[in-house]
């Protein structure tokens, strides 16, 4: 059991990642926060600012009416004081308090930003809690309903929060001034806010012509200059920090600073956009849901560049296209991408209403911004973003740059591979590294795992997140080797955890062979890899999905002295399972009709399913950031000497049987 965050231990631990420049950074930040206290200075004098980046003519036309209803429905809902987050419903967004945590009741302390201990869970509340609807994303959902239906009420609701915001928190003062990544979202909301109020009176009223608030903005891109995400921790914290940045600097370019601010954020946008993503376009943190934040991000920071006629570094709409690209290419036929690593539901910009999908969505804007290519899975859903950011971000012109022919299968550089077959058979192999930098923070102890969905339903599952703070034990679980399709040896976790966001030993992975020429109605598609995480011991996987028989194989095979052995498989939630023997049957429903597979398991282990169990636990999934519920999860126990096979096959049935 590691010691939590924030403890001496962990400190130590966290100190052992880190480089001599890192180390040297750090403590600079340490002397300025102090100085900063005893001096805080004020906020330039402003004459004259005006905000001109606003939507052009026929932007707000181009929403299509079914995205408009969902925003307003939303829009109304929030207007009755109701949200949720996390999996807590809220009903207090009429008049909210800034720092209480509703899941714990507990309100954060006041006093000087950098001595609030926002990890402690006992002291704070639920930091995530806390932090979210600060992000003010759910003003710019607000502001979007203004501007779709031109009812002044939402406008007025919105300035009202942001006038309490702004007395509740002034700068240094409280929680919400700590973390970066919530510095750079709420500059992005407010940009957008701004722009969604253009036609109401009394938007130059709050912005612009506000000193409240020109000082807020001041000192947050201050902030975000002096203490930007660095060394270990430069992963989708900076690019957050740098597109707020840059974002702001561009729309609200009032300040002295600006232009310097704005050149400098567009430098890091593009330098750490480039160290986050893999030269086929997938995030290095190897967590789903941050490369769709990163491109979030990505594309509202080359929006502002753009409708401020600013340039942009080529290079970032390069590492954004690839990123689409790579996008279109992972998700199964229901537009879902793979369920790996940390998950966290972090959005960079929102305006849509619940319902709305994300990926579709974000595939949309790519069609818009970048031209989808023939192999693009096609998008019927509709949203309010795409047109928006569409009429802002200048066409994308680099025709020459190499995008792939067809549908890519495999991702070397990242590891991963989806192997498809008949019926929408969707497989995604894991072969690729532990995580990004040397802390990992976000990755998950799942090397070789397989995820299985089959007409786009998880049948085997990745488990998810549930949880980052105050509940290490469900977040051991979620991250951990026996959480995930794949073995585990002794007990342990093939990389070594220090804290709750920290590895102190990644496992390492190689991917021997891929096999992808086969079709979707005929031949074999296949994949072979192993890590070394239980060395001297091996484990090697070799995974084959068989068209014409609609089976997947799984071979793992472990070398090695003498060890006890776990193979675990998590069903997902639409999955009923019986167990006999090492043979379970599958059943489920999509679309009313039902559907089957046969799991025969490697008969050398002893098999037991598992379903919510609690201390510890096991047989759980998270479908999203603060949410879970009980799945059968099938255990196979055993030992392994010398060298061992164990082989387990999936049988779909055909629809309907």
């Amino acid at each position: 059991m590691t010691a939590s965050s924030g403890s001496p231990g962990w400190y130590l631990r966290r100190l052992s990642r880190m480089g001599p420049r890192e180390i040297g950074g750090r403590v600079g930040d340490t002397v300025r926060r102090r100085r900063w206290r005893s001096a805080p200075p004020d906020c330039p004098d402003v004459t004259g600012a005006r905000f001109t980046a606003v939507l052009p003519p026929g932007a707000v036309a181009a929403v299509p009416p079914d995205a408009a209803k969902r925003l307003v429905a939303e829009a109304d809902r929030l207007m009755a004081g109701h949200a949720e987050f996390f999996g807590v419903d809220r009903d207090d967004l009429i008049d909210p308090d800034w720092w209480y945590d509703p899941k714990t009741g507990r309100r954060a302390p006041s006093g000087y930003a950098f001595d609030v201990p926002y990890r402690d869970e006992d002291a704070v509340g639920d930091i995530k809690q806390i932090w979210e609807p600060s992000r003010h994303q759910y003003l710019t959902r607000l502001a979007a309903a203004y501007t779709v239906t031109g009812d002044e009420r939402y406008a007025e609701r919105v300035a009202e929060h942001l006038r309490s915001w702004w007395a509740a928190n002034a700068p240094l003062r409280g929680v919400h001034w700590v973390s970066g990544i919530e510095l750079g979202i709420r500059l992005l909301s407010w940009v957008w806010i701004r722009r969604l109020l253009d036609g109401w009176p009394g938007a130059a009223a709050l912005f612009e012509d506000n000193p409240v608030a020109r000082n807020q903005i001041w000192h947050h891109q201050r902030w975000l200059a002096a203490f930007p995400s660095r060394g270990s921790s430069a992963n989708n914290h900076v690019v957050a920090e740098a597109a707020g940045q840059s974002a702001a600097a561009c729309a609200f370019g009032w300040f002295p600073e600006s232009a310097r601010w704005r050149a400098e954020a567009l430098r890091s946008l593009d330098r750490h956009l480039r160290a986050n993503t893999f030269l086929s376009g997938l995030n290095r943190e190897l967590a789903t849901e941050y490369h769709g934040l990163v491109l979030e991000l990505g594309l509202a920071a080359v929006a502002e560049a753009d409708a401020a006629g600013v340039p942009v570094p080529a290079t970032v709409r390069l590492v954004l296209l690839r990123m689409t690209d790579a996008l279109a290419a992972v998700v199964d036929n229901r537009l879902r991408p793979p369920r790996q690593g940390d998950a966290d539901d972090g959005h960079g910009l929102v305006v849509d209403g619940a319902g709305t999908d994300r990926w579709g969505s974000l595939l949309a804007t790519g069609d818009a911004v970048f031209g989808r290519l023939d192999w693009w899975p096609e998008v019927t859903g509709t949203d309010v973003r795409t047109p928006l950011l569409a009429a802002l971000v200048r066409p994308y012109a680099e025709r020459g740059t190499a995008r792939p022919a067809s549908r890519p299968a495999h991702f070397a550089d990242a590891g991963m591979t989806v192997l498809r077959g008949p019926e929408e058979i969707w497989c995604r192999c894991d072969g690729g590294p532990h995580g990004f930098l040397s802390i990992a923070a976000h990755a998950h102890a799942d090397a070789l795992s397989v995820e299985v969905r089959h007409d786009g339903v998880d049948v085997l599952a990745d488990p998810g997140t549930y949880c980052y703070h105050g509940q290490p034990e469900w977040r051991r679980y979620f991250r951990s080797t026996l959480g995930h399709n794949t073995l585990q040896l002794d007990g342990g976790d093939q990389s070594v955890s220090g804290g709750p966001f920290l590895w102190t030993r990644h496992a390492r992975s190689r991917v021997l062979a891929v096999d992808t020429s086969g079709t979707l109605d005929e031949g074999t598609v296949s994949w072979c890899a192993e890590h070394d995480g239980y060395r001297p011991s091996v484990h090697r996987r070799r995974v084959e999905l068989t068209s014409i028989t609609r089976e997947l194989r799984v071979v793992d095979e472990v070398r090695g002295p003498h060890r006890e052995v776990r193979l675990a498989f998590h069903l997902g939630p639409e999955i009923t399972a019986d167990l006999v023997g090492n043979r379970a049957v599958l059943t489920w429903t999509r679309d009313g009709e039902d559907r089957s597979a046969v799991l025969d398991l490697p008969g050398r282990l002893s098999w037991r399913a598992h379903r919510g169990e609690t201390e510890p636990p096991l047989g759980w999934y998270s479908a999203g950031f603060g949410r879970r519920e009980p799945i059968t999860t099938l255990v196979g126990t055993g030992s392994a000497d010398g060298t061992e096979k164990y082989v387990t096959v999936l049988g779909f049935r055909g629809q309907g049987a």
